[in-house]
């Protein structure tokens, strides 16, 4: 297939992709080509990215955007189309313990009365974000996150269960996905049914690393028999997927312990494995001050490790998804990766259509129609907001008609390896090439490194280029200027 010739070459080829809209099934790994882009940029979770961000966006226009939802949900609201459903982030931010690489938002304490006033407030902040939402719109995605979701007790998780239900339309039917966050260190067999009870379908079990030494490095301590016991737990609780999370470039590790770690995980097999780059950044986040610099791998050890990882997973049968995810050949990430419905949202690869994202609890954040909106990210704001009786979103964006076309063709990219013009051609009115000729320009380096194809109809990521689709992505963000690129970690 021929490449599409950029501007000042001779003659315009016109080859096309017309090919299944599928990524490639295999993967390559360059280390010098891994190295070359291995540049710090964003994860795109979003976009634009969270720097955009900002305080002019306020609880109003939060209100604006979800009525503007509503309407446009209603319009499409019969049997061939029905409303546009809704997918909740509940934030629960505390944890018992600190473990040092983390740099999530949390909150430290044994105090597990804190808890119980934050469940109070978080009811408040169900009850007043589910008026804004048509009842008709079902729920049907849940993702809790942490801190530790499983810091609250059984009674506590089902409390909150039972508010959502009380205020949203849950879908109730197994089709569902609900999912929840686990420290293996603070659950039981026993606990893991009861979450299968309350409705969720879902695990993903905080792993890292099996390693002893490691595990003291970054205080986390936690058996394998204890992570083998309770993913045996949610099998026999009829759990429809079952995801481990590693981080590689933790101190201490080794080639050799890691590929130890591995062979456990794929003994274990799980139906989703994320493996995460480890950003160490003590400059900006305290807790890892607290590891010894001389515990750290040198930079070459985290490519060697990585490489180890994607030899070990695929071997193993695993399909890479993209950004770290690895899945079975028969779950329904990579069903959704071949058929051209998987979705990306804050919380990772999703199987679900796209929803109207609700974030509930301190710093989580909403994406309704053409809006991110920011809670407060002080437990103290979030409780004197909700005293107010106020929404606690403190910052935002609202997307113009050309961010929504560039997070649709770096959504393209991430999702499923290739970017095809007509679709966006027609919905947005452009002719993609004329649009993104600054952007096809910049791409020619990743063309002669064979990390891309560029055709007349459409940009196919090749094996080669998958672990860089980030840097790939990154020729599409317009807000990358003025040395912003070097708040984000790097991208492999």
């Amino acid at each position: 297939m021929g490449r599409v010739s950029f501007a000042g070459d001779s003659q315009r080829q016109t080859a096309s992709a017309q090919e299944p809209r599928v990524m490639p099934e295999s993967m390559s790994f360059n280390r010098a080509l891994v190295e070359k882009y291995d540049r710090p940029g964003p994860r795109y979770t979003s976009y634009p990215t969270a720097p955009q961000f900002h305080g002019a966006f306020a609880a109003d226009d939060y209100r604006a955007a979800a009525q503007r939802s509503n309407q446009s949900s209603s319009n499409q609201s019969n049997l061939e189309h029905p409303a546009k459903p809704l997918s909740v982030y509940i934030h629960i931010p505390f944890c018992k313990s600190l473990c040092y690489y983390c740099a999530c938002n949390k909150i430290i304490t044994q105090k597990t009365h804190r808890a119980v006033e934050y469940l109070d407030y978080l009811k408040r902040e169900i009850a007043m974000q589910a008026e804004l939402f048509d009842r008709s719109r079902k729920l049907t995605q849940l993702h809790l996150g942490g801190g530790t979701p499983t810091y609250l007790t059984s009674e506590q998780l089902g409390d909150l269960m039972d508010s959502l239900r009380e205020h949203f339309n849950l879908d109730e039917s197994d089709a569902h996905e609900f999912s929840i966050e686990v420290d293996p260190r603070t659950i039981s067999r026993e606990r893991i049914a009861e979450l299968r009870a309350q409705g969720f379908n879902r695990l993903s079990f905080g792993v890292q690393d099996f390693d002893e030494q490691v595990q003291e490095a970054v205080n986390r301590v936690q058996s394998e028999q204890q992570v083998f016991d309770l993913v045996a737990a949610a099998r026999e609780a009829k759990f429809k997927s079952v995801s481990v999370d590693l981080i590689y470039g933790l101190p201490l590790q080794t080639v050799a312990s890691f590929d130890t770690t591995l062979a456990k995980i794929i003994a274990l097999r799980p139906d989703r494995i994320a493996a995460y780059s480890y950003a160490h950044l003590p400059e900006r986040v305290r807790a890892q001050r607290l590891i010894r610099r001389e515990d750290m791998p040198p930079p070459e050890r985290k490519l060697e490790l990585l490489e180890l990882t994607i030899r070990r997973l695929t071997a193993a049968g695993y399909v890479y998804i993209g950004m770290d995810h690895f899945a079975l050949p028969d779950d329904e990430l990579t069903v959704a990766r071949a058929n051209g419905s998987l979705q990306r949202n804050f919380q990772g690869y999703s199987t679900h259509a796209d929803c109207d994202l609700i974030a509930l609890g301190v710093s989580s954040i909403s994406k309704v129609g053409d809006t991110y909106g920011q809670n407060v990210k002080e437990l103290s704001q979030y409780y004197a907001r909700l005293n107010e009786g106020l929404l606690p979103v403190h910052k935002g964006y609202r997307l113009t008609d050309d961010d929504c076309l560039r997070r649709e063709v770096i959504s393209a990219l991430m999702c499923h390896g290739r970017v095809d013009y007509a679709p966006l051609e027609q919905s947005h009115g452009i002719r993609f090439a004329e649009y993104f000729s600054d952007a096809l320009q910049q791409l020619r380096e990743q063309v002669g490194d064979g990390l891309i194809e560029l055709h007349d109809d459409a940009l196919v990521l090749l094996p080669q280029g998958q672990l860089m689709m980030r840097s790939v992505a990154m020729a599409f963000d317009a807000y990358l200027g003025g040395g912003q690129q070097e708040r984000f970690s790097r991208t492999i």
